[in-house]
């Protein structure tokens, strides 16, 4: 499998999206297939972290393409996005789901009693299969090390099995999910997590 290069990741975020499935991303010894991902768009995507600017929090995000984004959130789980685009621009790739495909032994020991199917199901369990964490915030998967990697898939994904749709939990203008269609994912795989649609917060008097 061909690692992918830094330049492979520095357009249009949505059309690298899609294209991140099927890849393979290996952290901490453990490898995982990218089933499903969501695109975020920086200042101009009011459900990206980045859209008011930068802040400690999101400087990742505004550096250059192929450095993970770990961030913690509900009070208990990390989530990993993919930095993506020219630097300042805040552009990344949720990485929402996925299929252990290498270090079973590491991942189960990380996600025990918990089914195989469910191990990288969903962008928390994914991050906490490949044990990424705060310290992991920054990770290059396009450098020279081995810890992380990512890799272009030996075979393509047919681009008719190719699904798109809301996000997952993100409303657009009015609560609307559907004005952000940018949630991308292989059809048939069942590791792809559920779809639950945002639920609008009620405006502040």
């Amino acid at each position: 499998m061909r690692r992918i290069d830094r330049a492979d990741l520095t357009g249009e975020v949505l059309q690298i999206a899609p294209r991140l499935l099927g890849c393979r991303l290996t952290v901490g010894g453990v490898s995982v297939r990218l089933t499903e991902v969501e695109a975020y768009a920086g200042g101009r995507d009011p459900g990206s972290h980045a859209y008011r600017g930068r802040t400690p929090r999101t400087e990742v995000m505004f550096g250059p393409a192929g450095h993970l984004y770990v961030y913690f959130t509900y009070g208990m789980h990390y989530c990993a996005n993919l930095v993506t685009g020219v630097p300042g621009t805040a552009s990344a790739v949720l990485l929402r789901a996925g299929e252990v495909v290498a270090g079973r032994q590491v991942a189960a020991a990380r996600r025990d009693g918990i089914r195989e199917r469910d191990w990288a199901r969903g962008p928390a369990r994914l991050a906490r299969t490949l044990g990424l964490g705060r310290e992991d915030n920054g990770i290059d998967v396009c450098g020279p090390g081995d810890r992380a990697r990512l890799e272009w898939p030996s075979e393509p994904v047919d681009p008719a099995r190719i699904r798109t749709g809301p996000r997952v939990g993100v409303s657009g203008p009015g609560g609307d999910g559907d004005a952000y269609p940018w949630r991308f994912w292989i059809e048939g795989e069942p590791t792809v997590s559920a779809y639950r649609p945002a639920k609008p917060r009620p405006r502040r008097s």
